[in-house]
């Protein structure tokens, strides 16, 4: 069976728009986080948040939108497509389709004069695909597809995605989504005193809580032949794929849960080698050291001595449900690079037996495999195998 590979990237981020400043930002060991603008974040926990230094011209799409959109353009010209082919298949990630109706407003408090309640409810819908697709960049018949998996979702996607083109119901995947800063998702994460007053330092023995953060990921996803044919890199494969939906509790992660995902995952790509891993690692207390558990016990199941770990939400904050997308293209570009990034923020890091946690970019000599990890609430859990080949 031939590789489906990542034939294209997209993305935007508190580093602005596109791939590569996202990767020199991680590189650098930079942080975004920083005031918040849009809402009053000081009403709640902690403040430091990602945002996006670019805002959508007057008229123009909703932020959500706006952000998947730019993404999903990007994605398309790094994969040298003009337009997807019919019968592409497009995966929009997200809380709920944007073409239901808004919510009614609640009776208190009542709706702003200037309409901002409202605008802040349609921020809570997934992205509209009209609005990602804008005036071009579709097929005659796209075939849309929306799907949640809580802060999973992009990698539950992804590997979705892989099993539709496996079983030749596409010839080209992409999986698009955006998250924007916003009073409901930031209140739903500090009524269960998930965010930190400081910013977020992923592994850090000190570390206190997630980051949030906005922006929108895309990921075009094809059969390697297809791809060189038209000459765009195919050079990063999804060889494995996992999802595990189960967990003791609907907010902490579960080490032994996670272990096994990752195994799926190894084992679903039949392979003997482990060289990187893109992490959750959002932050918080007890899903870091549940992480690191099962890190160690792959890693010593693998063979590794001294595997590199990285995350990225030291450096964006937490983009929940596509979260996965800024991770898949660390991961993929660690690859293509032989860099591992460090972990922005992580300064005392946790101690570990087999494992690496950088605190600058670390140089890798043959690496071939990565995995990336997504977790979220409800027991959602996904992890992907990149190979390099």
């Amino acid at each position: 069976m031939s590789d489906i590979v990542i034939s294209g990237l997209g993305l935007v981020t508190p580093f602005g728009r596109g791939v590569e400043p996202y990767w020199q930002g991680l590189l650098g060991g930079r942080s975004a986080l920083g005031a918040a603008r849009r809402f009053a974040a000081p009403l709640y926990r902690g403040e430091p948040v990602g945002e996006v230094p670019w805002d959508p011209a007057p008229g123009d799409a909703p932020r959500k939108s706006a952000y998947a959109r730019a993404a999903f353009g990007e994605a398309l010209r790094a994969a040298g497509l003009a337009e997807l082919p019919d019968g592409a298949v497009v995966l929009v990630v997200g809380q709920a389709p944007a073409t239901a109706p808004a919510p009614a407003p609640a009776p208190a408090p009542a709706p702003a004069p200037d309409g901002r309640l409202l605008d802040e409810e349609r921020e809570f819908l997934g992205p509209d695909p009209a609005g990602v697709f804008g005036s071009g960049g579709a097929s005659a018949s796209p075939r849309v597809l929306h799907l949640s998996h809580a802060c999973a979702s992009a990698v539950f996607a992804v590997g979705y995605a892989r099993e539709l083109l496996r079983a030749g119901a596409t010839p080209v995947a992409v999986v698009v989504g955006s998250s924007v800063l916003n009073q409901y998702e930031y209140a739903s994460m500090d009524v269960v005193r998930a965010v930190g007053r400081t910013a977020a330092r992923p592994f850090d023995a000190e570390r206190a809580g997630i980051s949030l953060g906005e922006g929108g990921g895309a990921v075009v996803l094809e059969h390697a032949e297809r791809a060189r044919a038209r000459g765009a890199l195919a050079d990063i494969a999804v060889a494995g794929a996992a999802c595990r939906v189960s967990g003791p509790k609907a907010a902490a992660s579960d080490a032994a849960q996670v272990a096994r995902c990752m195994r799926d995952a190894l084992a679903d790509a039949a392979a003997d080698r482990l060289d990187h891993v893109h992490a959750h690692a959002t932050g918080t207390g007890q899903g870091d050291a549940a992480e690191l558990t099962a890190l160690e016990a792959v890693a010593a199941e693998s063979g590794a001595r001294a595997l590199p770990v990285s995350s990225h939400k030291g450096a964006i904050g937490h983009l929940l449900h596509i979260s996965g997308a800024p991770a898949i293209a660390a991961a993929a570009l660690t690859l293509r690079t032989g860099i591992a990034p460090p972990t922005a923020g992580l300064r005392a890091p946790e101690p570990t037996e087999r494992l690496v946690l950088p605190t600058a970019p670390l140089e890798l000599t043959g690496a071939r495999a990565a995995a990336v990890n997504s977790f979220g609430f409800g027991g959602n859990n996904a992890s992907l195998l990149l190979l390099r080949r």
